[in-house]
């Protein structure tokens, strides 16, 4: 069976891709981007443990 981790992120707009692409070089999968505080958003991402 699979287990994840998971990581909850700001994302900055005007480096939004940027900012994805170097999580999901580290293997983070992007699962929801969600509007965060003032007009920010908040990134939940997911990658599966060595376990």
């Amino acid at each position: 069976m699979t287990t994840w981790e998971y990581a909850t992120i700001p994302l900055i707009t005007h480096m939004t891709k940027a900012i994805l692409d170097q999580w999901g070089a580290d293997g983070w999968e992007l699962v929801q981007v969600v509007p965060g505080p003032g007009d920010g958003l908040v990134a939940y991402l997911k990658r599966p443990t060595n376990a």
